[in-house]
């Protein structure tokens, strides 16, 4: 559970199953494969993405424009569309809704993996606008077992939005002994996710 959860909305399998052999890697893991809308809601419902890759063209019911919509509504985090559609009616149509990027197929694993690390940077770095400093002192004081400092580093970096393989970089250590510390903090924090991880720090900080 901590790696970046995404959710993957495709209709097409062989798509998908492309999609999910170059995210399930040590800063990714796919949380689901949704092929319609109905299955989109479920997951979105029930697996705790920290990010979605959208399909716009679902041949279902609604369309990756109003999934994300719902998204938006009412579990807000990063997509990005994936689509054969580049056309300007349609690009017109997904910005109403403000994608966190757009990729045309066909694709190749580098476009997506920058793609994702920049949509979560920068969603990060839009959701901490307006919010008080992080401190270590102030979330330990609602905490039952109190946050280490290196977990606390740790956490640091995820909340402006730093993949696994940066924050290991970033201080030099292995990437298992990042996934510990994440493990431990989200015990902590009582979360399942990054994304809860991150709403739980902000709830913490306004109280």
């Amino acid at each position: 559970m901590n790696e970046i959860r995404i959710l993957i909305v495709e209709d097409e399998p062989v798509i998908a199953e492309n999609l999910a052999h170059y995210l399930n890697n040590y800063d990714f893991s796919v949380c689901g494969i949704a092929y319609d809308d109905e299955e989109a809601k479920m997951f979105l419902e029930n697996s705790s993405p920290d990010a979605v890759i959208l399909d716009i063209n679902l041949g279902s019911q609604m369309d990756g424009i109003e999934i994300a919509h719902l998204i938006n509504k009412t579990c807000p985090v990063p997509f990005v569309f994936l689509t054969s559609y580049s056309d300007r009616e349609t690009i017109e149509k997904a910005k109403q809704v403000k994608p966190w990027g757009y990729i045309v197929k066909p694709f190749n694993e580098k476009t997506v993996l920058a793609t994702l690390e920049i949509a979560i940077s920068n969603f990060a770095l839009s959701n901490n606008k307006g919010q008080p400093e992080l401190s270590i002192t102030k979330i330990n004081k609602h905490l039952l077992g109190p946050l280490s400092d290196r977990e606390f580093d740790v956490l640091k970096l995820i909340y402006v939005g730093k993949t696994n393989q940066q924050i290991a970089e970033e201080l030099f250590v292995s990437i298992n002994t990042i996934k510990k510390h994440i493990n431990s903090a989200y015990l902590k924090l009582d979360a399942s996710s990054r994304s809860s991880a991150m709403v739980r720090i902000r709830e913490l900080l306004n109280k």
